[in-house]
């Protein structure tokens, strides 16, 4: 059974998030192992911080996400440069990468500073949910739902119309 990770800097406050996004893990139970990492968010103490301060930050949350990637992992990073799927093209992209001998998929989500160099070029996959910009919370929330929709379109499910 194929394993999905959302490997995620910082933590949903947001309850209504959070529930969303554990509806989507129970109802992923049934197509894969899934789980979300969340790892801490780097702080900066100046309100106005600078462009090596925001390099610093960058640097060591990409150092924490890539201690999370196992080598032989398939990786999608969400960055705002990435390319723009529809639902039914993120389904073909999953069943290839499981078809393709992979067992894990990790989709990233950064931090309010995006993510490192480093991480994106590990990255299999640059996606983009969209040419707008959210809140990472609910971007963890959109991501859960299109990865559920992912699988339910894969198996003919309803859920998809």
């Amino acid at each position: 059974m194929l394993k999905v990770n959302i490997i995620c800097i910082g933590r949903i406050k947001e309850k209504y998030f959070s529930d969303a996004v554990s509806e989507y893990a129970k109802r992923l139970g049934a197509f894969c192992k899934f789980a979300v990492v969340e790892l801490p968010e780097e702080r900066i103490k100046s309100n106005t911080p600078n462009a090596a301060q925001i390099d610093e930050v960058l640097t060591a949350e990409g150092r924490r996400i890539l201690q999370k990637i196992a080598p032989a992992d398939y990786v999608a990073a969400m960055c705002i440069e990435g390319r723009l799927l529809s639902s039914e093209e993120l389904s073909d992209t999953l069943s290839r990468v499981a078809v393709g001998g992979k067992s894990t998929v990790d989709f990233v989500i950064g931090g309010s500073y995006g993510l490192s160099r480093e991480v994106k070029q590990r990255a299999d996959l640059r996606l983009s949910m969209s040419r707008m910009t959210f809140p990472h919370q609910m971007a963890r929330m959109i991501l859960s739902e299109q990865i559920y929709r992912a699988f339910e379109i894969a198996s003919g499910g309803k859920y998809h119309k």
